[in-house]
C-alpha cells in the first residue's frame, strides 16, 4: 500500500484530512506499482522561504508531490498537519472555508502538481 493524505471540503464547507491508501502491485523486478491514473497536467513549483498563506482554496483537484522542505496545513477546524518532502496530498477542497498553507522551514520548496480531469 502506498499512503497519501486527501483534503477536503465537507457538506458544510468545513476542511478535513484523511489518509488514503492506494493499493499497491507487484510489477516485478522494477518494484511495486498501482494501477494507472488519470492526469490532465503537470506543474512544477518553487515558493519562497515566507510562503504563508491564509485561508484559500485549492484551484482544481490536483494531488501535490513535495520534493524537498517541509509546510504545515490547518483545516478550517484547527487540525494541523506536517508534510515533508517525499510526502503526496490529494487536494481537493476547492470549495467552502478552504485551509492555510506555510512554509516551515526557512527555504526556498519545489512540489509537483498533477492536475487532475
Amino acid at each position: 500500500m502506498f499512503t497519501i493524505t486527501r483534503l477536503y471540503s465537507d457538506s458544510d464547507g468545513e476542511s478535513h484530512f484523511e489518509e488514503q491508501e492506494i493499493p499497491l502491485k507487484s510489477g516485478g523486478i522494477i518494484g511495486s506499482l498501482s494501477e494507472e491514473l488519470p492526469a490532465k497536467s503537470i506543474v512544477f513549483r518553487e515558493v519562497a522561504p515566507s510562503y504563508d498563506w491564509d485561508f484559500h482554496n485549492a484551484p482544481q483537484r490536483q494531488y501535490i508531490i513535495l520534493l524537498d522542505g517541509e509546510i504545515e496545513i490547518e483545516t478550517s477546524l484547527g487540525a494541523v498537519k506536517r508534510f515533508r518532502g517525499g510526502d503526496v496530498l490529494l487536494v481537493e477542497d476547492t470549495e467552502g472555508k478552504g485551509h492555510k498553507t506555510r512554509n516551515v522551514l526557512p527555504a526556498k520548496r519545489k512540489s509537483v502538481f498533477i492536475i487532475l480531469p
